[in-house]
């Protein structure tokens, strides 16, 4: 069994299924999404599906991002709603074909409510969608570090555990490694690449929407 961690999906369910075939991804593989896993891209609602389907084997720890905790705000009022769609929330209407967030499927909006989780702890990592302070607990962490906040250069947590996050688009294209703290948002939501990480042996997968696949070991990437 495999721990595997995906980057920010932004709707792009064609990396996400090469991306799949490419890792041989496996019922038995433990897979972490780092959140935003809509908008943006084409396919949101399809993402969505492939969520809730892989949830329901218990194989699926998907974090909430800052693009989730917008399309749930934006059913409180027109003014979040605008806000949302300025943000690739217009792209996710389109891919259900509704006219507003509050028209999606209700088992949608109840698994983006209360199927997230706010982080993911492994044996030497953990992972969350933005960012950690390094002084506090990763139990502890505010609200504005775990959605909101770049990567920039953070400094190593307390834990001694590597930090593997996304939120922070590396319009590179490869992930950016620290080595106590990765970014794998490797820009899907902007025309690039998804990434996929095995945490055990640091070797990655990633897939565009043109079925692109490429892969390579974290250290040795151009």
């Amino acid at each position: 069994m495999r721990t595997l961690v995906i980057g920010d999906i932004h709707g792009c369910h064609r990396s996400l299924v090469a991306l799949e075939a490419a890792a041989r991804i496996t019922p038995a593989d433990l897979v972490i999404t780092l959140g935003d896993h809509v908008d943006r891209g084409p396919d949101s609602r399809d993402v969505v599906e492939w969520l809730i389907r892989r949830h329901a084997t218990g194989r699926l720890t998907a974090l909430r991002g800052n693009h989730e905790l917008m399309l749930l705000a934006a059913r409180d009022s027109a003014s979040a709603h605008a806000e949302w769609l300025a943000c690739g929330g217009d792209a996710v209407l389109a891919s259900y074909g509704v006219r507003h967030v509050s028209q999606l499927p209700r088992e949608h909006l109840e698994f983006l409510e209360t199927g997230l989780v706010a982080h993911a702890l492994a044996a030497t990592h953990f992972c969350v969608h933005a960012n950690a302070y390094p002084d506090v607990p990763i139990e502890e962490q505010p609200d504005f570090m775990l959605y909101w906040e770049d990567f920039g250069r953070p400094r190593p947590h307390e834990s001694g555990l590597t930090m593997i996050c996304g939120h922070t688009p590396q319009h590179s294209g490869w992930p950016l490694d620290l080595g106590h703290a990765v970014c794998v948002d490797t820009g899907a939501g902007f025309g690039g690449w998804l990434t996929c990480l095995d945490l055990a042996r640091g070797f990655c997968w990633q897939a565009n929407e043109r079925g692109e696949t490429r892969e390579f070991w974290l250290g040795d990437r151009p």
